[in-house]
């Protein structure tokens, strides 16, 4: 077991955590999968922010009320880590990757609807709650802007102003991964989207000569 409860707190075990993301890696990804010792920067910022240490995480700056947003060059391996760091945490703290692009394309299909489905309706009902569904915006920047009946929309600028608004009045957390870095974000989706990003969350940027892990 990679984690004990003590008290309705979860202790984590840091070394047999990693052991857990690295199997389940090979499972997803194949037996070519690995951790790499230059990743661990970032492996340990990933572990504090998701476990929620918060001695670790007020070390490292890292804000627990915000979400994640990973830049770095193709490949080196932010949607495989972002895909598996949920998995070593209890199944209702576990939360979904989307791809941009099947979110574009469902706004092909379903119109604005697509927007309300990915901001105002993340939220699970229940007796006296309504609890916010965290998301992970997997690969910003790699989506078109594609129309519905003729209307063309930025489809991810809309969904993270929405998320926005709900971060600010019901704490809704967003995650997102790219390989845009800051200016290329503003280029494409404008300024309010780049400052919003940065309000919600805590950037986290890979080196640029960080290898390919798909070759």
């Amino acid at each position: 077991m990679h984690y004990q409860i003590k008290n309705n707190i979860n202790y984590y075990d840091f070394s047999k955590s990693l052991n857990l993301i690295t199997q389940k890696g090979k499972a997803l990804y194949g037996p070519h999968f690995k951790l790499y010792d230059e990743d661990r920067p970032i492996i340990n910022k990933l572990f504090a922010y998701f476990i929620h240490d918060p001695e670790e995480c007020k070390r490292l700056g890292i804000n627990l009320r915000k979400g994640i947003l990973m830049l770095g060059p193709v490949g080196c391996g932010k949607t495989a880590l972002m895909r598996l760091m949920p998995l070593i945490l209890p199944n209702n703290q576990r939360f979904p990757l989307k791809a941009c692009r099947d979110i574009s394309f469902e706004f092909q299909k379903d119109g604005y609807d697509t927007i309300h489905r990915y901001s105002k309706r993340s939220f699970s009902i229940s007796p006296g709650q309504r609890i916010p569904k965290t998301l992970c915006i997997d690969d910003l920047g790699a989506e078109s802007n594609i129309k519905h009946f003729g209307s063309e929309c930025n489809v991810l600028a809309e969904v993270i102003l929405s998320r926005y608004d709900l971060f600010i009045s019901d704490r809704l957390i967003t995650h997102v991964t790219t390989n845009l870095n800051a200016k290329d974000i503003e280029t494409l989706y404008g300024k309010r989207v780049r400052s919003r990003l940065r309000e919600m969350m805590n950037v986290i940027i890979w080196p640029e000569d960080s290898i390919d892990k798909r070759k």
